[in-house]
């Protein structure tokens, strides 16, 4: 099992040995073609006894905690350890304990990781368009109850701009959240545009206050051998991206 984890999680960041935090790739499991190799997805088609063997490698690697898997539906409900139950609809989880791990898949949409300067609290976000548009990020900064000055971000691999193409709608619901936005749209030869979410989620994010803010600049489509891509070959596994506190 390979993974990528944010520079703050790293010997010498900031969190370290306070926080463990990682983002999967599709390398390393057991599943078969097309959700070959790591697919930590349920409800994708993959081989339940295959996704439950991946399962347990990934909870060996965050060291035996509890991981919160949610039913996502591309919406803005954040819910937290002590409220959480196998299965609930959310798009994020935040963690105070440290028996727990918050934790949400993607294979295209935005991961992102938050965590309080002080490794207090921990958060993971799962954000495509609707829910980034939506406000999914600052409902998840609220229910941290840190500063957000205080916080720390990470956006993991997700679609990048150049392979995420969108219709007028899309770049309508951001603008008419924040004119700004209107930035991270750039008009395509076929009268769509090319949507910039990491930059979006960044813009949010420093936007709300938090200023440290980091991402692993990996494009999922692009990436054929290390991730899962809705886009570019559906179906397909996805790769989990998870937070806990040590």
């Amino acid at each position: 099992m390979t993974d990528l984890q944010p520079d703050w999680v790293l010997p010498g960041g900031a969190l370290h040995g306070r926080v463990g935090a990682l983002s999967t790739t599709r390398m390393g499991g057991v599943s078969r073609a097309p959700f070959d190799a790591l697919n930590l997805g349920d409800h994708v088609g993959d081989n339940p006894h295959d996704v439950a063997r991946n399962r347990a490698m990934l909870a060996t690697r965050v060291a035996g905690r509890e991981l919160m898997w949610l039913t996502q539906v591309h919406g803005t409900d954040i819910v937290s350890a002590d409220d959480w139950q196998i299965g609930m609809s959310a798009d994020g989880a935040v963690v105070t304990d440290d028996r727990h791990c918050a934790v949400v898949m993607t294979a295209d949409c935005l991961p992102v990781l938050m965590a309080a300067d002080d490794g207090s609290v921990v958060a993971a976000v799962h954000a495509g368009w609707r829910g980034l548009a939506g406000g999914v990020l600052l409902r998840a900064l609220a229910t941290l109850a840190a500063p957000h000055a205080r916080v720390l971000a990470w956006i993991g691999p997700a679609i990048s701009c150049p392979a995420f193409e969108v219709g007028d709608e899309v770049r309508v619901a951001f603008i008419e959240a924040d004119a700004s936005n209107e930035a991270f749209f750039v008009a395509n030869p076929v009268g769509r545009f090319q949507a910039d979410l990491s930059g979006l989620a960044r813009h949010q994010l420093l936007c709300a206050g938090v200023s440290q803010v980091t991402a692993a600049d990996a494009c999922t489509y692009n990436d054929a051998s290390r991730f899962f891509s809705h886009r570019r070959a559906a179906p397909c596994g996805r790769m989990a991206t998870a937070i806990w506190r040590i």
